[in-house]
């Protein structure tokens, strides 16, 4: 049967009003796709999926409000609107694979985190001194570790499993580690070096890395480059560089292609292969001359 959908001058006069950011506008637009049903969440559904990355953006905030989300929609929304939050984005990044994940569940799990870490810093405290209190209360306290048993499982590269979990890879480890830093005022960086992903905190002179997937070992720059070197890759000095959010949420969508296909998962390693080409294409269409 095919889909009942909107009257075309009804489609119309909704298009006109999906962008308008006026809060009176958005709450009577909301009301009246909510009395009309599933042909409104069609309408939406078209242009949640569609090329316009504003439209898809408005388009995914109603079909939140109605209860009726496409996560794959809302991520790739996400991705074309070029407004990159790195916590947001790998919230969005899981629901695809876990629809009823709820994301305020996940933060107030940071939240908690981070809360243990005030408790146990003793002001006056430098970076160095706020960093080893947060690799004692991940990885000591609440034993979060790097999953060397499974490493391909794609469970390691979701940010709510590795909250529930308590293991995954380097790069959802080093996540967890710069979210809740985060919350206590600090700021680190994504650094993800070819083969491997560390944290990076430039605030002090010289820059210290810490090893997640190690359990919060601290590195030194030199040596990071002795580990690239013992995996025959010559280092260079920008692989000690803060890693684009962008290229951080692409990575994981690599990892988690590669990691389904290599369970025999096909459809969804096309699924997060498609959310790479899509990263790659929006940075093409937004790239200066």
């Amino acid at each position: 049967m095919e889909p009942e959908l909107l009257e075309p001058p009804l489609q119309a006069a909704f298009r006109a009003l999906l962008d308008d950011d006026s809060p009176a506008v958005r709450a009577a637009l909301a009301g009246a796709f909510a009395r009309r049903g599933r042909p409104a969440v069609e309408f939406l559904r078209g242009f949640a999926h569609g090329a316009d990355p504003w439209l898809a953006r408005h388009a995914t905030w109603f079909l939140q409000q109605l209860n009726c989300g496409d996560p794959v929609a809302e991520f790739t929304a996400y991705i074309r609107a070029l407004d990159y939050d790195l916590e947001t984005g790998a919230l969005l990044l899981s629901r695809t694979v876990s629809p009823a994940l709820d994301p305020a569940a996940c933060r107030a799990r940071l939240d908690e985190l981070a809360q243990r870490c005030r408790e146990l810093i003793v002001e006056p405290a430098t970076a160095r001194d706020q960093c080893r209190v947060v690799s004692r209360v991940l990885f000591h306290e609440h034993g979060f570790r790097g999953n060397v048993e499974c490493y391909t499982d794609p469970r390691n590269s979701l940010l709510d499993q590795v909250l529930a979990r308590r293991q995954g890879l380097p790069l959802t480890l080093g996540l967890v580690y710069l979210f809740v830093a985060q919350r206590l005022g600090l700021t680190l960086e994504p650094v993800g070096l070819p083969g491997h992903f560390v944290v990076g905190c430039f605030l002090e002179d010289p820059p210290f890395f810490v090893d997640a997937f190690a359990r919060g070992v601290f590195r030194t720059p030199g040596e990071l480059f002795a580990l690239l070197r013992r995996h025959q890759i010559a280092p260079r000095a920008d692989d000690l560089a803060p890693t684009p959010v962008r290229e951080v949420l692409c990575r994981c969508c690599r990892n988690l292609a590669s990691h389904y296909a290599a369970g025999g998962d096909s459809e969804r390693a096309r699924l997060f292969a498609g959310f790479v080409g899509e990263f790659e294409a929006t940075r093409r269409r937004h790239a200066t001359p």
